[in-house]
């Protein structure tokens, strides 16, 4: 990836996500909040089902669309993160979205029962 990418990696927080419907088998795309902490990049919410989170258990592969510090669409594949270690790891990083997650559900109910995927890019931007 370039370094506007990389850039972008470090200083946003919103993007859209355009995965591959689990039922339909069309393109979804849905804004949504990205974390990128320590070199590693999650996508995640508050507990309960979410149609991202089906789409992406599905059809691995999806568009990580930035648009706020920088315009580009990168190749993704999204890996269920379902270990306790890392998935409270994540929510007890200090960040913005993750004490805005706090103050919706305890730190318990976030690690137990929210969908969260780390994304792995596939190559560059286009």
């Amino acid at each position: 990836m370039d370094d506007k990418v990389n850039s972008a990696l470090a200083s946003d927080g919103t993007i859209d996500i355009t995965t591959v419907g689990a039922r339909s088998g069309l393109p979804r795309t849905t804004e949504i909040w990205f974390l990128h902490l320590q070199g590693r990049t999650f996508i995640t919410g508050t507990p309960g089902p979410r149609s991202w989170y089906a789409n992406m258990l599905a059809h691995e592969r999806f568009t990580f669309q930035f648009k706020e510090s920088v315009e580009a669409d990168v190749e993704a594949r999204a890996v269920p993160v379902l270990d306790e270690p890392t998935r409270r790891w994540v929510f007890s990083q200090p960040h913005a979205w993750i004490e805005w997650y706090c103050r919706e559900a305890a730190l318990d109910d976030l690690v137990a029962d929210s969908p969260m995927v780390e994304v792995f890019f596939e190559g560059g931007a286009t």
